[in-house]
């Protein structure tokens, strides 16, 4: 071994002790941590605490995708972002990537400001060796599922409301699936969001550290410790309620049965005009991906309005009170409605059918 390998053996040695002195890791799971990569899908209150745990534990790729930019709203339990990251008007994937690269900068982190969608889950998840779900919609959950059973690649589910939360390990081809425990999507208005429910911080961390551990015991080897269950916990009555899924595979599921991937071949008919949780907002995506000028949006739409701009995206102040984000792939957040057809009026005034 060459000076040069030594001492990068030994910083990382030093960097991840106490992690190497845990046994069920050792020297050789953390070699397993830095040979592996993860997808982190949504950078909100989950992601964004996973994803911490992942690269300081030394993953040695993370990657992080994410359509929304961050709103002051957000830093009650977003624990990675700041309120610059806020006032910069910052897409969440590209202020998390900057966050995470100055607690780790041995780690590779991928950022993707983008909608995880039919037409670029391959691109985006390509090579991945395991998807930790940090989403707040069941459409891209349906769609991980999918993805998860075509490509063989296991996929963590976290959800939180309230106080309460539940996670899940699904492994393909041992545990029943999502759509086995989730046949449908719920009905719109059918199940609380953090919109009508509210949400607190420390649900929040700990559904995402148990959705870490799980990505820690997984890419270490430690996969007969997975909890192996629905986990699910209530911190206001301290409640945890593991739910044994043994039986719960369906003979009859359209995904991991049929192997029909609905959601991964054809995508959903809500993707089109999406209500973000809590956000008085509605996200218009385009039925493919476009490939806009800001700089001539910029020019267009200054004439008429107020315009902001940064790297990343354009925000638009309309005279009607309503503010549009626009990004660079065609996506638009109209933020002052949760009406889907005022929405798309607004987009098609803007940017045409």
């Amino acid at each position: 071994m060459s000076h040069s390998s030594q001492s990068d053996s030994s910083r990382a040695d030093d960097r991840y002790s106490r992690q190497i002195r845990f046994a069920p890791i050792g020297q050789e799971g953390q070699r397993s941590l830095s040979e592996s990569c993860v997808a982190v899908v949504g950078m909100g209150a989950l992601g964004s605490v996973a994803a911490q745990h992942l690269v300081r534990s030394g993953v040695g790729c993370v990657r992080i995708i994410d359509r929304d930019v961050l709103e002051r709203s957000n830093l009650q339990r977003q624990v990675l972002y700041t309120e610059e990251d806020v006032s910069l008007a910052l897409p969440k994937a590209e202020a998390a990537a900057a966050h995470l690269r100055a607690i780790n900068s041995s780690v590779r982190i991928e950022s993707t400001v983008a909608d995880l969608t039919s037409a670029n889950a391959d691109a985006l998840l390509a090579g991945a060796d395991l998807i930790v779900d940090g989403s707040d919609n069941f459409s891209v959950r349906y769609l991980m599922n999918d993805y998860s059973l075509k490509h063989h690649i296991p996929w963590i589910y976290g959800g939180v409301i309230g106080a309460s939360g539940m996670t899940m390990t699904y492994i393909p081809g041992e545990t029943a699936c999502f759509r086995c425990l989730f046949p449908n999507p719920p009905a719109a208005g059918a199940v609380d969001t953090c919109d009508t429910a509210g949400v607190i911080s420390p649900a929040v961390d700990i559904v995402a550290s148990l959705q870490a551990a799980e990505a820690l015991k997984w890419l270490s080897g430690n996969r007969a410790a997975l909890h192996g269950t629905l986990f699910q916990i209530d911190l206001w009555q301290h409640r945890w309620m593991p739910l044994k899924t043994d039986g719960s595979k369906r003979a009859d599921c359209p995904a991991c049965a049929k192997r029909d991937f609905t959601f991964l071949e054809h995508g959903h008919p809500e993707t089109a005009a999406l209500s973000l949780c809590g956000r008085n907002t509605i996200q218009i995506s385009p039925q493919s991906t476009l490939s806009l000028s800001l700089d001539e949006l910029e020019k267009r739409l200054g004439r008429i309005g107020r315009v902001e701009r940064n790297p990343f995206l354009l925000r638009y102040h309309r005279d009607d009170h309503h503010l549009i984000v626009i990004f660079p792939d065609g996506r638009a957040l109209i933020q002052g409605t949760e009406d889907p057809i005022t929405a798309r009026r607004i987009y098609t005034e803007i940017l045409g059918n």
